[in-house]
């Protein structure tokens, strides 16, 4: 090969390096900024909206509340699981939790869950794992990053979000299909559950202890057969020493709560960092099992400590 040939090819050469590297330049630059940031701190406006997202066994329609933040994405992304003791409300329920997050820049997305009344146990499991994978598919519709999704779940929304959060691939919670995009999965960046029933038996026992007639009946509408209650146990799981995936998780809970007592939420904090999980509980005082839906400061602190742990989260 002559020297001519030999510095052509070198010129070739060194051109398409350099093209190579100013590609990746630009992709780096380009993924850089969009590169999904939360401050917690922040003040967005937000618009509501209503979507339907399945039609459960009973007929209904369930839908989907989004709040989402305006101003430039991608925004962090937080599905909200309803309470109601598994019998009772809807998506609105936790509306005021839902607006202060989604104001401080998280698209929010609460969705309803079919009532027991309706359905028993694991129909609202089924729902919500299905919820998930559908807003990972629908999430950049409202400027969020589907990567980034968590749970904020309340009372029995919290259960939901548990059993959800520990696994994520049970077959029977992922029974329903989602043929538009068949390869996601229900797995959570992280769980943020107020007041969850994070062992239903003991709060069955609670509730017969205070001869609370009607929460013992709620108990008895799900859990069918009575056998269920000890299978979607999120505390019993851990002492059975199954197999979970351990997402981190914060829970929150009124050191006043009659309906869940702070001690079997101290039980299952211990049991879970004793499987190996990350988990964080704060007790705040003088506050009841609802406390989050009345205006004041244990409020304030309640959503300052929910938005807090997210921007932690996000930002491993």
């Amino acid at each position: 090969m002559n020297t001519q040939s030999q510095r052509k090819q070198y010129v070739l050469f060194s051109l398409l390096v350099s093209c190579m590297l100013f590609c990746q330049l630009i992709f780096a630059q380009s993924n850089t900024s969009n590169v999904t940031k939360y401050n917690p701190n922040a003040a967005f406006e937000v618009k509501v909206s209503e979507v339907p997202y399945r039609k459960n066994s009973a007929g209904r329609e369930l839908m989907a509340r989004v709040y989402e933040p305006q101003g430039t994405g991608p925004f962090p992304v937080v599905i909200d699981f309803h309470g109601g003791a598994w019998n009772n409300k809807d998506r609105k329920a936790e509306q005021p939790m839902d607006m202060a997050l989604a104001k401080s820049g998280l698209l929010v997305v609460a969705v309803d869950l079919t009532l027991a009344p309706e359905s028993a146990y694991p129909a609202n499991l089924q729902d919500a794992h299905y919820a998930i994978r559908w807003l990972k598919w629908n999430a950049k519709k409202w400027q969020g990053d589907a990567s980034t999704l968590g749970v904020y779940g309340s009372s029995t929304g919290g259960h939901v979000a548990e059993l959800i959060g520990m696994k994520p691939f049970d077959p029977e919670y992922a029974a329903l299909p989602f043929p538009e995009a068949p390869q996601l999965d229900a797995r959570v960046k992280y769980i943020a559950a107020r007041s969850p029933i994070s062992d239903p038996l003991a709060r069955y026992q609670n509730a017969v202890n205070l001869k609370r007639e009607r929460m013992i009946n709620n108990h008895y509408t799900y859990f069918k057969p009575w056998s269920t209650i000890y299978i979607a146990n999120p505390q019993f799981i851990l002492d059975r020493k199954e197999a979970i995936t351990k997402p981190p998780m914060l829970i929150i809970v009124g050191a006043n709560d009659d309906n869940v007592l702070p001690e079997i939420q101290e039980k299952f904090v211990k049991s879970y960092r004793a499987a190996g999980g990350n988990i964080q509980l704060k007790i705040f005082p003088d506050s009841d099992h609802e406390w989050v839906a009345k205006e004041g400061v244990q409020t304030d602190i309640a959503r300052k400590t929910v938005k807090e742990f997210i921007a932690n989260q996000l930002a491993q």
